[in-house]
């Protein structure tokens, strides 16, 4: 989606918006219980989540290509341990409502979630310190049926299947897409308005992926960053459609491996996520995903890369439920997916600065992950809801050899992770 077809987007979206009119519930007559307190429905909760992928290759360097967040070979990581205060919006409420969430998080996985210049060199060690989440929330019951929902701040991308969180993950390793084909956090404001019952039109404007505010404002760049698109809930809300794209430089503009003219150069998120849920013990999603670069590269090309992820979740009974993932995905100029081995690569590289990180060349990337999920019985209800999830993943690459220190192009992986909510 170029900048013009975007915008033409946009401007249908806010037509669209501003004849769907106004919506309220009119309050009862006859209730005359007092208003419960803004308070009233504020919760704190967190869990944590560790675990190990085995590598029987043990690759001398110890890196599992292609698995970032479990990128060390056999070593036990204790990945997030979070804490989550909220107070959520009434999607019911007939007049503005206002909340927040504030999320922090210690862990492994903090390598790549970092804003940039926030918290991004605060622990010299691969347990890192992050913030996943903090902004207001508001809910405005003015436009289409079910009112407009906003979170201004910080907060994870709506765009793509699986999220940083993973109690909301069916899977302890993560996809392709996810690593390299998305992006991960936003600073900015993002709106999401129930037009209808079937139609949601998603609208944003930010820093950009880990971008903080920077010097310029929201924008932080030449050129603002825009985030688009449309839900629909179909099938009495067993179907639904997310189609999402965001658009603006990614590039770093700054450092010694700054891209010239970073700043005018965009980067063009795409992805759709289709789930259908076809009875209470069986559901698929489908995940789309095309990202691209208008960095020209030294063969005069610019830099893209496309595929899909297929899940199945099938719940066995109340202990267990199957989870299976496979996924094919194109790197068509080597420039996306790579590995990071030293604790601040990932950061470094999104930075501009020098780094370790290696990449595999162009490939066409497949794996496929089968997991059991086990909800053990008899847990104490502090920890209600607390999941062993053990997984077998396969890796294959085309054209390239990233596996096992740069020396296979497949790998197999065995891992396991316990996840703890409190």
């Amino acid at each position: 989606m170029n900048r013009r077809t975007f915008a033409s987007a946009s401007r249908l979206a806010l037509l669209g918006l501003a004849i769907a009119g106004v919506a309220s519930v009119p309050a009862r007559a006859d209730d005359t219980k007092a208003p419960a307190s803004w308070w009233s429905t504020f919760s704190w909760s967190g869990y944590a989540d560790g675990g190990i992928t085995a590598n029987p290759d043990s690759p001398n360097n110890g890196i599992d290509y292609g698995n970032l967040y479990g990128d060390r070979a056999n070593l036990p990581m204790l990945n997030q341990l979070s804490l989550i205060a909220t107070r959520p919006t009434d999607p019911k409420a007939t007049g503005p409502d206002f909340g927040f969430t504030f999320q922090p998080m210690y862990g492994t996985d903090a390598r790549y979630t970092h804003f940039y210049n926030e918290f991004d060199r605060s622990i010299n060690s691969r347990y890192q310190f992050d913030i996943v989440e903090a902004d207001v929330l508001a809910h405005l019951p003015y436009v289409g049926s079910g009112g407009t929902d906003i979170k201004l701040g910080q907060y994870p991308t709506p765009i793509g299947y699986e999220v940083i969180n993973p109690t909301q993950n069916p899977l302890y390793s993560h996809s392709y897409i996810y690593e390299f084909g998305i992006p991960i956090k936003h600073t900015g404001v993002l709106t999401t308005t129930h037009v209808t019952p079937l139609l949601d039109i998603y609208l944003g404007l930010d820093t950009g992926n880990l971008d903080d505010v920077g010097t310029t404002g929201m924008a932080n760049r030449t050129y603002a960053h825009e985030l688009g698109g449309f839900g629909l809930n179909l099938l009495g809300g067993n179907l639904t459609i997310v189609a999402l794209t965001h658009v603006g430089p990614e590039n770093p503009a700054s450092g010694p491996n700054r891209v010239p003219f970073a700043d005018s150069t965009n980067r063009y998120f795409n992805d759709v996520v289709v789930t259908y849920k076809y009875n209470d013990s069986l559901s698929f999603a489908t995940e789309l995903n095309y990202v691209k670069d208008d960095i020209t590269l030294a063969n005069g090309s610019n830099p893209d890369a496309y595929g899909f992820a297929q899940y199945v979740t099938y719940t066995i009974n109340d202990m267990f439920t199957f989870q299976g993932r496979g996924e094919v995905w194109r790197d068509n100029n080597g420039f996306f997916a790579a590995a990071f081995p030293a604790n601040f690569d990932f950061t470094d590289a999104g930075r501009g600065l020098a780094n370790t990180a290696y990449n595999a060349g162009k490939a066409t990337y497949s794996e496929v992950t089968l997991g059991i999920n086990f909800t053990p019985p008899g847990v104490p209800d502090m920890f209600k809801g607390a999941k062993i999830r053990p997984e077998i993943r396969w890796d294959h690459a085309d054209q390239a050899k990233p596996f096992d220190d740069q020396t296979r192009n497949s790998q197999v992986t065995l891992a396991a992770d316990l996840i703890l909510p409190f």
